[in-house]
């Protein structure tokens, strides 16, 4: 689709009367609705304030391009006008915008109106173009401008496409898209914004453009309204010299773990290109580290080629990180309660209290609620980006429903995911009329209804079955058994302090506290708290087979353990991890094994010393007992591995406080 079907002569107000932003947005505003492309004027206004809100819309360079894609527009369209004074639009350059683009653009808007207006945003990158068109004298003349611009923008995508086309067969590309036979630098980047409309591209044509004046060969994948395209793949990554990360939404940044990443708000990548670059190009800079906190290996493969177990960890993990921040929230705000009494949030109870009650209400019955599907939701994501989303949180909502909690919850991710891909697959071959059909309709529909037939048909009824089968074995564990499962757990909280393992341990203990059974995540919480107050007791205890610099850390480990924040102990691990990880397992398991076996109950996900005064009173003592049995055990058995300092480390230190 060309250009100048979204900009015509009706929606252009050449000379504009406005002297400031407001003023700029009512004529354009007003534009649209007289030639008839709005429904419904003051909702589509507030949507463009609403966009305004985020971050200014005034790009720079004399351009300003406000935009919004609201249901209030019938049909998509451009306004256009210029004012030579020049108006305050709060530009990101500080400088008066001449030239105003307004894109409306309807929810569900097909592809070819979205692609068109990202070239727009790419035209407006050209200098000689906004040049004419600040001295255009006609509506004519500007469409005239526009549809040349347009012809070079088509001839440069269809070049760019053939390029890709090529190196993906095997040829070799003289552009940028094909870098990996080149020895020169290369340069990876990420662009996205909110609406995915304007700001996505105009991030993308600025960086290219500056890579290419710099002589650097670069490659742009854009997250926008059409979802991802010019996907950068492992080959990419693995050649790449830098990363930039040009974002004001959610991109996928683990996949270039290891790698030198600059991450900056989208905006930067359009004023700011060349100092991006530069900083891309920096190889002494710290190398970026994903969440699971390893660096790969430089033989890594592609995801497309990746084993089984590490797909399945990289997507499981991708739901559960978006969960934890509403298990937290929502487990502290639980224990709070707690704090007004037992039964302080039950109406029926003598103990009730009001607020206490609506604080519950926020964490156990909304928060909470919200945990299965959002962790099916987003493995769902993980798996088919955006088109995956749908089904999987209606899958969770079904894993709730149908009985078969979180063991449900990570089938219906799963599930949902690689059914999108499957329908993404079986419908390529569409006509391309239906192109932007398949993220509003033909995606979500298909995927929701068949993840939510198979959940209810045939996954909840085992996953449910199965679930109930270890529920009621946790809760008919006693004695030496109940201790084991403790053992177990709190030495998973210390193997890694934070990765896979430790992950693990606390996915299932936060499973069985929604279920009511606060067992494992006692033992979790103990477990993961013992590793940085060990390590800050040895510093104590054997102080001379620490450096002054080392011993600086002690306080933070003891404020960083209490907190359950066991990743204050990775310095540690990562630089002796023989003697480390061994000990603090040990120190771990044992606190979890006794916290068990004496009676602590902890019915909180997360917070420490703070939840656990709140939730379990009763049995303090029991629960410092155990806390303080594990951190002694791990502080003697690495105080007595390791070895004195030695004077090169001790210089070392005073260097570095010099």
């Amino acid at each position: 689709m060309r250009i100048t079907e979204l900009l015509t002569k009706d929606t252009i107000a050449m000379d504009l009367s406005a002297s400031d932003k407001n003023g700029v947005i009512d004529e354009l505003v007003n534009q649209l609705d007289k030639a008839g492309k709005l429904s419904d004027i003051a909702q589509f206004k507030e949507a463009i304030h609403n966009r305004e809100s985020q971050s200014t819309t005034g790009i720079g360079e004399g351009i300003a391009i406000p935009h919004a894609k609201v249901a209030a527009v019938k049909s998509p369209a451009i306004a256009f006008g210029k004012s030579k004074e020049g108006v305050d639009y709060q530009s990101l350059d500080g400088q008066p915008a001449h030239l105003f683009f307004m894109i409306a653009a309807p929810e569900g808007g097909a592809q070819t109106h979205l692609d068109a207006l990202a070239k727009l945003s790419g035209i407006l990158m050209d200098d000689k173009v906004r040049e004419s068109l600040l001295h255009a004298t006609s509506p004519e003349e500007v469409l005239q401008i526009i549809d040349n611009a347009d012809d070079e923008a088509t001839k440069e995508e269809e070049k760019e496409s053939q390029e890709q086309e090529a190196s993906a067969s095997g040829a070799v590309a003289n552009d940028s898209t094909d870098a990996t036979n080149s020895n020169g630098p290369y340069v990876l980047a990420v662009t996205a914004c909110p609406t995915g409309i304007a700001h996505t591209y105009m991030a993308r044509d600025a960086l290219k453009k500056q890579a290419d004046k710099m002589g650097v060969k670069m490659k742009v994948e854009t997250n926008g309204s059409g979802g991802i395209k010019n996907h950068i793949t492992q080959q990419d990554i693995d050649r790449a010299t830098g990363v930039i990360v040009a974002a004001d939404v959610h991109v996928e940044t683990d996949r270039f773990d290891g790698k030198n990443v600059v991450e900056v708000p989208v905006a930067d990548g359009i004023k700011r290109p060349e100092e991006l670059i530069n900083t891309a190009l920096d190889t002494s800079r710290k190398p970026f580290v994903a969440r699971g906190g390893h660096t790969k290996s430089t033989d890594s493969q592609s995801n497309e080629k990746q084993s089984f177990g590490k797909a399945f960890y990289k997507h499981l993990m991708n739901g559960v990180s978006n969960m934890l921040p509403l298990v937290i929230a929502g487990g502290i705000l639980m224990a709070i309660v707690f704090l007004f009494g037992a039964n302080s949030f039950d109406p029926k109870s003598s103990e009730h209290n009001a607020f206490a009650e609506q604080l519950w209400n926020i964490g156990n019955k909304s928060a909470f609620a919200l945990i299965i599907p959002i962790l099916s939701g987003f493995i769902a994501r993980s798996i088919a980006d955006k088109p995956g989303f749908a089904a999987g949180l209606v899958g969770g909502m079904l894993a709730i429903s149908g009985g078969s909690g979180f063991i449900g919850g990570i089938i219906a991710g799963f599930l949902a995911g690689y059914l999108t891909q499957g329908i993404k697959y079986i419908t390529r071959g569409l006509p391309q009329a239906l192109e932007g059909l398949k993220p509003t309709l033909i995606y979500p529909l298909l995927s929701v209804t068949i993840t939510g037939l198979l959940m209810i048909y045939a996954f909840n009824p085992p996953a449910a079955w199965l679930n109930n089968l270890l529920l009621n074995g946790l809760n008919s564990l006693s004695g030496s058994n109940i201790m084991l499962l403790g053992l177990v757990i709190g030495a998973m909280m210390a193997i890694d302090m934070g990765g896979p393992f430790n992950k693990a341990a606390y996915v299932f203990a936060t499973a069985a506290l929604t279920e009511g059974n606060a067992a494992p995540i006692t033992a979790a919480m103990i477990g993961g708290m013992i590793p940085p107050l060990a390590i800050a007791t040895a510093m104590l205890i054997f102080k001379r087979k620490f450096t002054k610099e080392q011993r600086g850390s002690i306080v933070p480990n003891y404020v960083m353990g209490l907190s359950f924040i066991t990743e204050g102990a990775i310095p540690f691990a990562a630089a002796d991890p023989l003697r480390v990880i061994p000990s603090m397992m040990i120190g771990s398991g044992i606190g979890g094994a006794i916290a068990l076996g004496l009676g602590s109950s902890i019915n909180a996900p997360h917070g420490g010393i703070i939840v656990i005064l709140a939730t379990d009173f009763s049995h303090i003592l029991q629960t410092l007992l155990a806390l303080v049995v594990g951190t002694i055990v791990s502080a003697l058995i690495y105080g007595f591995l390791k070895p004195k300092v030695t004077k090169e480390e001790i210089q070392a230190s005073e260097a570095m406080d010099e």
